[in-house]
């Protein structure tokens, strides 16, 4: 057996209400070289995308809804846990927008009590912080029911994204606060916060970092004391956001890190966040 490859970010390719025009065609801009119709048609099919997970070397894939109707569009709760029903690849996380839905802490255990292993905010493009105290009921009840929380931060080139929003730091408080609450800081603070998102993942046991959406290649760049955090650092593609899903997943592997940093940044820290299986070996696998 082995340590399974985890993506901890993927975005549907359908969004089953609407795409906000300029998220939608930055994505075809991303896709330019294929025929966007066919490859809409063939990646918004589950069992397609399963699989095209596994030709890429991913095992298991996180699945997200994405409720920020200003910014990106609505892709539902109720479309994304079909996507995933019945594929033990895909793994399904909610979103739960504060403005549109009052009770959060209700929202949420309704949801994980349909099969979500998670939950991701989105206040650069919700446009709050993420320590307001109307948070506070979904906090409690992430801690209570041990699932964890994933926040965007950092940068983001969609039209409406408000930057401040996005500041790591905000989640110090949420840390201290509820220190049972697995946090995942989504971008790791990217293009303003890398050492803020690095120093928050050193200094909470329950802090850890994302990096999707980051040159792996440039990884040690902007954290050049990677290596001693790698037991926090979560691999994520941002899909459809990334052509080269096993170009990536390979960049990392180049990094002049431990074996053992590798292995966790690839699936062991996801693995352990998730309670996932351990998978049987390919023969292409190069590593354990």
């Amino acid at each position: 057996m082995r340590t399974p490859v985890v993506d901890f970010h993927i975005h549907p390719i359908f969004y089953d209400k609407f795409y906000v025009e300029s998220a939608l065609n930055w994505i075809k801009e991303m896709h330019a070289d294929k025929d966007w119709d066919q490859f809409y048609q063939t990646y918004s099919d589950p069992d397609f995308f399963v699989n095209y997970l596994k030709e890429n070397g991913v095992d298991y894939g996180v699945v997200m809804a994405d409720i920020c109707p200003a910014v990106t569009g609505v892709c539902t709760n109720e479309y994304v846990l079909d996507f995933c029903n019945g594929r033990d690849a895909l793994v399904p996380f909610a979103s739960i927008n504060p403005y549109l839905t009052v009770q959060t802490g209700r929202e949420l255990q309704r949801l994980i009590g349909e099969g979500f292993r998670g939950v991701k905010l989105y206040p650069t493009y919700q446009h709050y912080f993420p320590n307001q105290r109307f948070l506070y009921p979904l906090y409690s009840l992430a801690e209570e029911l041990k699932v964890p929380l994933m926040v965007h931060t950092g940068s983001s080139v969609f039209r409406g994204a408000k930057l401040k929003y996005g500041d790591p730091l905000y989640l110090d408080e949420v840390a201290v606060d509820f220190p049972g609450l697995k946090i995942i800081l989504v971008h790791s603070g990217r293009g303003f916060w890398y050492d803020r998102a690095f120093l928050l993942t050193r200094l909470h046991d329950n802090v850890y970092m994302e990096v999707a959406g980051l040159p792996p290649q440039k990884l040690l760049e902007y954290f050049p004391e990677l290596e001693r955090i790698t037991d926090k650092v979560i691999f994520g593609s941002d899909w459809p956001g990334i052509t080269d899903l096993k170009g990536n997943i390979e960049s990392i592997r180049q990094l002049p890190l431990s074996a053992e940093a590798i292995k966790n940044i690839l699936g062991g820290n996801a693995v352990r966040l998730l309670g996932l299986p351990t998978v049987n070996y390919r023969k292409d696998d190069r590593m354990s």
